[in-house]
């Protein structure tokens, strides 16, 4: 029996593919279905130890994306698009797998159209409130479409849609069983304010940080997730505004949080402020209040709708990145770290929204697929 991934080259879409992956080798085990073999399929293999320690094989997909504004590229990837559609025919075709599981964007495109030629059942995942081309399109004939956020229900067609949230690894779910403080060297006295820009960091949330880091480390800690790209500029800056500072110490930089700093950072966190991508099923999965800044121009609009979403379930507050200031953020962050009601109602609230069996719940869908199959064999 074989089972295909796909889903497009980015964290957003791959992590949940690896939660859904670790939830169904333990469900394999438990049903004793033997000799299944996974794949991802997608335009790079974006962490290959992990798909190694999932048993997940690794097959290059070649796509192009299709842009909303004017390129030259959309000509290119036009043709690259194409192309890839021909290759995966050829892929899906000598795999013939049982089930195909999408997470959607430009990269998952080929591997679904073929899916929808031979007649392989497709489930898919939508993380964002409003859903993207390439989900829109095999909404249209996938057997099962599991939703982050309710208010994406309405572009599907009804009765196919299940509520799941969004599938997140046990390792980021884990409490880690340590002292967070003493591994990271942080004071539990002082309360701490984690700051996420994604994988790749935030240029605007972290210019509006390096001009409140004095104000901010008066009072409070903060782990500061800059982006890999962004460490070098952002420790420079921030440790020349807080040279002589007596209170230095409680800024700490970082470029990337692997699993086990990210959870050890959320347990400690009064608060956090980040953008809202698939952060936003964490964040309320460690129940913290949140500050989020989407980013605007994400495509269809999504982060802005996610965090609206967010916010409407009564998790986080938004500030729009047109009216982003250090005077409003640094007001918005004080309204959370000194009011213990607020947060304790934003912590509830987030506890209501997390969906912490998404994974498993998603799992269940491909295994009932295999099940069925293996009744017709």
């Amino acid at each position: 029996m074989k089972i295909v991934f796909t889903g497009g080259g980015t964290g957003g879409h791959f992590y949940p593919i690896i939660a859904v992956a670790q939830k169904l080798n333990q469900l394999l085990v438990r049903e004793k279905i033997a000799n299944a073999e996974m794949y991802y399929l997608s335009t790079e293999p974006y962490n290959e130890r992990m798909l190694f320690d999932n048993n997940i094989k690794f097959k290059a997909v070649t796509a192009g994306k299709r842009r909303t504004y004017f390129s030259v590229q959309n000509f290119f990837d036009f043709f690259k698009t194409g192309w890839g559609v021909m290759k995966s025919i050829f892929q899906i075709f000598a795999l013939y797998p049982d089930v195909v599981f999408s997470k959607g964007g430009f990269a998952s495109f080929p591997t679904l159209f073929a899916a929808k030629l031979f007649r392989i059942p497709v489930i898919i995942h939508e993380s964002d409130s409003a859903p993207g081309r390439v989900n829109a399109w095999a909404g249209k004939f996938a057997q099962k479409i599991a939703l982050s956020y309710a208010d994406a229900a309405q572009f599907f067609p009804s009765g196919r849609t299940a509520l799941t949230g969004n599938p997140i690894r046990e390792e980021v779910l884990r409490p880690s069983g340590r002292d967070a403080f003493k591994e990271l060297g942080l004071d539990p006295k002082i309360p701490v304010l984690l700051v996420l820009g994604g994988s790749q960091g935030a240029r605007a949330i972290n210019a509006q940080m390096e001009t409140l880091a004095p104000k901010l480390v008066e009072k409070y800690q903060v782990i500061h997730q800059a982006g890999e790209a962004n460490m070098a500029e952002v420790e420079t800056t921030v440790k020349g505004l807080l040279g002589g500072n007596p209170n230095a110490s409680r800024y700490h930089i970082y470029g990337y949080m692997d699993s086990e700093t990210m959870k050890l950072s959320a347990e400690m966190a009064t608060a956090v402020v980040s953008r809202a991508g698939s952060a936003i099923f964490e964040i309320a999965a460690w129940g913290i209040p949140a500050v989020l800044i989407p980013i605007t121009e994400s495509n269809a609009d999504h982060q802005r709708k996610n965090a609206f979403a967010y916010a409407r379930a009564g998790g986080a507050v938004v500030i729009e990145e047109a009216n982003l200031g250090p005077n409003i953020l640094l007001s918005e962050i004080e309204n959370l770290m000194q009011d213990p009601s607020k947060r304790a109602t934003m912590i509830s609230s987030a506890n209501e929204f997390a969906r912490t069996d998404a994974a498993e719940k998603i799992a269940e869908q491909i295994v009932a697929v295999l099940m069925r199959h293996k009744g017709i064999k």
